[in-house]
C-alpha cells in the first residue's frame, strides 16, 4: 500500500512537470531521495520512463480529434494536413533516434547526477528569461502550425537532443529552439506536445523490453506502474490545459526563474549532504 501511495505522489510530479518547461527529470530524481519507492533499481529506472507514457496519452486526448487523420467529420484537405503534420513529427524525431538510442544508456550511468541535473536546470532558466527578453523586440515569423516547414521540424527536433541531458527538460529544450527559430510560443508549444509522443512511446517501449529481458513483474509493480501512468494522466491534462491558457497571455520568464530557485535548491541540498557525509 505504501509503494501505490509514492506511486501516486510521482505520478502527480510527472504530470505536473513533464509539459511545463521545469524537467520532469529533474523534479523525479528530487523526488527520489524523498518518495523512494520500495523496488529494485531496474524497476524504478524503468517506473520514472513508462509513467511518463501516462503523461503522453493525455496529448492523445486532448488532440485526438486534431492529431487523427482518419476522422470522417474532416475535409480531404484537413485529411491531408494531419498527414503532413505527423510526417513533420517523425522528421523532428529523427534525430533523437539517430543519436539518441545509442546514447541512452550512457546519458543514463554517466550524467544522471545532482550537479549536472543542477547545472542545467539553472543554465536553462536564465536562457528562458533572457531569450523572453529579447523575443520582446521581435515579432514571430510562424504563427501557424500547418505552414510549419519540414526543415523547420527538423531543426526544432534537433534541439530536442539537448534533452538527453537529465534537468535540461524535452519540453524545455524544443519550446525554446522553436522560439529561437522564429515560432510562435503557442505553436512551438503544440509541436513540442506533438513530438512527445512518438519519442515517449518509443523511450517507453524501449524500457520496458529492457527491463522484461532481464527479469519481470513481481509483486504488485504492475499495479504500481499503472497507478503511476494512471495519475501522470489525469494530473498532465489538467497541466497541458493550464499551459496552453498560461501562454495566451503570459511568456515563459516565470519558469526561467523556477528553474533557477530549484536548481539552488538541489545544489545546497546535495552539496551540504556530500558535506555531512
Amino acid at each position: 500500500m505504501l509503494n501505490i501511495i509514492k506511486a501516486i505522489i510521482l505520478g502527480i510530479i510527472e504530470g505536473i512537470t513533464e509539459f511545463l518547461p521545469i524537467s520532469s527529470t529533474g523534479h523525479l530524481y528530487l523526488a527520489d531521495e524523498f518518495v523512494k519507492l520500495n523496488e529494485d533499481k531496474a524497476f524504478i529506472n524503468m517506473f520514472m520512463v513508462v509513467i511518463q507514457l501516462g503523461a503522453i496519452l493525455a496529448v492523445v486526448l486532448l488532440y485526438f480529434h486534431k492529431l487523427n487523420p482518419f476522422s470522417p467529420k474532416k475535409t480531404q484537405r484537413e485529411r491531408g494536413r494531419t498527414w503532413q503534420l505527423w510526417f513533420k513529427v517523425i522528421v523532428a524525431v529523427i534525430p533523437s533516434i539517430i543519436v539518441g538510442l545509442p546514447l541512452n544508456d550512457w546519458m543514463d550511468a554517466h550524467l544522471n547526477t545532482w550537479q549536472v541535473i543542477s547545472a542545467t536546470l539553472i543554465i536553462y532558466g536564465v536562457l528562458f528569461i533572457v531569450i523572453e527578453r529579447f523575443n520582446k523586440t521581435r515579432q514571430s515569423t510562424l504563427n501557424d502550425l500547418n505552414r510549419l516547414p519540414y526543415r523547420t521540424a527538423l531543426l526544432i527536433g534537433v534541439f530536442q537532443l539537448l534533452s538527453l541531458i537529465p534537468g535540461t527538460s524535452r519540453s524545455g529544450a524544443t519550446i525554446l529552439g522553436a522560439i529561437l527559430i522564429g515560432t510562435s510560443r503557442y505553436v512551438a508549444t503544440e509541436f513540442s506536445f506533438f513530438m512527445a509522443i512518438p519519442t515517449m512511446f518509443g523511450a517507453s517501449l524501449l524500457k520496458i523490453v529492457k527491463f522484461l529481458k532481464n527479469g519481470q513483474f513481481v509483486g504488485d509493480q504492475v499495479i504500481v506502474l499503472l497507478v503511476g501512468m494512471i495519475v501522470s494522466f489525469v494530473v498532465a491534462y489538467l497541466s497541458i490545459r493550464f499551459l496552453l491558457n498560461y501562454i495566451k497571455k503570459n511568456d515563459f520568464q516565470a519558469f526561467g526563474w523556477y528553474r533557477i530557485a530549484l536548481g539552488v535548491i538541489v545544489v545546497a541540498f546535495f552539496g551540504l549532504r556530500a558535506l555531512l557525509a
